[in-house]
C-alpha cells in the first residue's frame, strides 16, 4: 500500500492562500522592474530587446514568469507547471548570436533568488507557515529548471537551423567554386578571365579580370565564416557504407556530405602538417585529393580527383586510403583516355599480331624495359630479370617487326605511351 506524500501547503487554509496570491499578484509589476534593475545591473550586457508594442522582451518574461508561478501556486502545487514561451525566444536569441546559456543561466537564478526573497515576505506577512514555505520554495527551484529547459529547447533549435543554413551556404560556396572553373575549361579560356556571366539566372562572377573574387563569392565565404584563401585542393571520397560517420576534418574545410560522392575543398594544402591532418581524419575512406590549385581553378582539381576516383573504382588504383592525384600522374594521363590510347595502340603494336599472345607480351615488356632505360642488353636483362642473350634475341625480333620505326623519336614516344598505359592496366609484367 503506497502511503500519500503529506503537503504541507495544501493544509494553507484557502483564504490564506487567497490573500497571499493576491499580495504576490499586486506586486508583480513593480516586483519585474526590480528584478531587471538588478540583473541589468549585474549583467550590464544583458541586451534589452523590444517586443512588437516597445516593451522590452526580458521585462516582459520576468512578469509572466511571476504571473504563472502565482497562478500556478493558487491552482496547487502538485499541478503541472505552465512555463512562458518567451523565455525559448531568450535560448533561441542566444542560439544566434553565438552565446552560451550559462550567462541565461545565472540571471533566471539571479531573478528567482530575488522573486523568493519578496515572497518570503508576503509569506510572512499572512502568516503562512514555514513547512508550506519550504515546499514552496521547492516548487519554485523546479519552476526555474522548467524555465532552463524552454531556453534549452529554443537554443538547440536555432543552433539546429544555423548549422542548416551553414551547410546550406557552404553547399553554394562549394558550387560557384567549381562551377565558374568548369565554364572556363569549357570556353578553352586560359588564366587571364575567370568571369561568369549571370545569364539565364546562373551564378554570380567567381573572379573578375584579375583572378580576384567579385562580392558574390566572398559575402558567401563569408557568412560561412571561411576565409577565402590563395589556393586550394578538392578531394572526392567514396563511401565506405551508407550510413558511414563524415570525416572529422578542421574547421576550414568545406565538406559536402550531400553528393554521391563527398566533396571537399582543402585550403592551403600545403601548410606544415596539413596532409597528415587530413589523412587521420578520412581515415576509414578511401578517395583521391586533386592537386593544388589557385582558388578560381578549384573545378580542375576537382576534376582530377574525380578522375583517381573513377580509376579506384575500376581497381586501377589503390583503395583505403586518400591518394595523392600528383603521385598518380602517369595512371591519370594514360587511363582515363581508353578511346585514344586503344586506337593508338592497335595501330602502333600491330606488329605483336603476328606472335602469340604469350611471345608477343614478352617482347612488348623488353620493347618496354629498353625504351625506359635506353641501354644494352645487360641493362635490359637485368631489369627483367632475364639472360642478356635472351634480351639481344628479343630485340633482334624486336627491330625486326617494327624496323625503321624504332629510330623515329615520335614513334618511339608513342610505343612507350601505349606500352606504359597496357602495365598499368595489368597486361604487363
Amino acid at each position: 500500500m503506497v502511503t500519500a506524500v503529506r503537503s504541507a501547503w495544501r493544509e494553507v487554509p484557502p483564504y490564506q492562500v487567497r490573500r497571499f496570491a493576491a499580495l504576490a499578484m499586486d506586486e508583480v509589476p513593480t516586483l519585474a522592474q526590480d528584478i531587471l534593475r538588478e540583473i541589468r545591473h549585474e549583467y550590464p550586457q544583458l541586451p534589452l530587446i523590444p517586443d512588437e508594442f516597445g516593451e522590452p522582451q526580458a521585462l516582459v518574461g520576468i512578469r509572466q514568469s511571476l504571473e504563472h508561478f502565482v497562478e500556478h501556486m493558487t491552482a496547487g502545487l502538485d499541478r503541472p507547471h505552465v512555463h512562458p514561451r518567451v523565455f525559448q525566444d531568450f535560448g533561441r536569441g542566444e542560439g544566434i548570436q553565438g552565446r552560451s546559456l550559462d550567462a541565461l543561466q545565472a540571471i533566471y537564478r539571479l531573478g528567482v533568488r530575488l522573486a523568493w526573497r519578496r515572497l518570503a515576505e508576503i509569506g510572512q506577512q499572512v502568516a503562512i507557515p514555514a513547512p508550506a514555505m519550504y515546499e514552496l520554495a521547492e516548487s519554485g527551484f523546479e519552476y526555474l529548471d522548467g524555465l532552463v529547459a524552454e531556453s534549452v529547447r529554443g537554443y538547440a533549435e536555432a543552433a539546429a537551423r544555423q548549422a542548416g543554413e551553414r551547410l546550406r551556404l557552404q553547399r553554394r560556396l562549394m558550387e560557384q567554386l567549381f562551377a565558374g572553373d568548369s565554364e572556363v575549361a569549357a570556353r578553352g579560356e586560359g588564366c587571364g578571365v575567370r568571369r561568369q556571366r549571370r545569364d539565364s539566372g546562373g551564378p554570380a562572377s567567381v573572379a573578375d579580370d584579375a583572378g580576384d573574387p567579385v562580392p558574390a563569392l566572398a559575402e558567401v565565404a563569408a557568412r560561412v565564416g571561411w576565409p577565402l584563401p590563395e589556393r586550394v585542393a578538392v578531394a572526392v571520397l567514396m563511401r565506405p557504407a551508407r550510413e558511414a560517420v563524415a570525416p572529422a576534418v578542421a574547421s576550414d574545410v568545406l565538406l559536402d556530405m550531400e553528393c554521391e560522392r563527398p566533396r571537399m575543398v582543402v585550403p592551403e594544402p600545403d601548410a606544415p602538417g596539413r596532409r597528415e591532418l587530413l589523412a587521420r581524419a578520412a581515415a576509414g575512406w578511401s578517395g583521391a585529393i586533386g592537386p593544388v590549385v589557385p582558388l578560381p581553378d578549384a573545378a580542375k582539381s576537382l576534376r582530377w580527383a574525380g578522375s583517381a576516383v573513377g580509376l579506384i573504382e575500376r581497381g586501377m588504383l589503390p583503395a583505403g586510403e586518400l591518394l595523392q592525384c600528383t603521385e598518380h600522374t602517369e595512371a591519370l594521363v594514360l587511363l582515363p583516355p581508353e578511346e585514344l590510347i586503344d586506337d593508338l595502340t592497335r595501330r602502333r603494336l600491330a606488329p605483336l599480331t603476328r606472335c602469340g599472345p604469350t611471345h608477343a607480351r614478352r617482347l612488348a615488356e623488353t620493347l618496354l624495359a629498353w625504351l625506359e632505360t635506353r641501354g644494352g642488353a645487360p641493362e635490359v636483362a637485368a631489369r627483367l630479370g632475364v639472360h642478356p642473350q635472351t634480351v639481344r634475341y628479343r630485340l633482334r625480333q624486336i627491330r625486326e617487326l617494327w624496323g625503321c620505326e624504332m629510330d623515329d623519336p615520335d614513334r618511339r614516344f608513342e610505343l612507350e605511351l601505349v606500352l606504359r598505359a597496357r602495365r598499368l592496366r595489368g597486361e604487363l609484367g
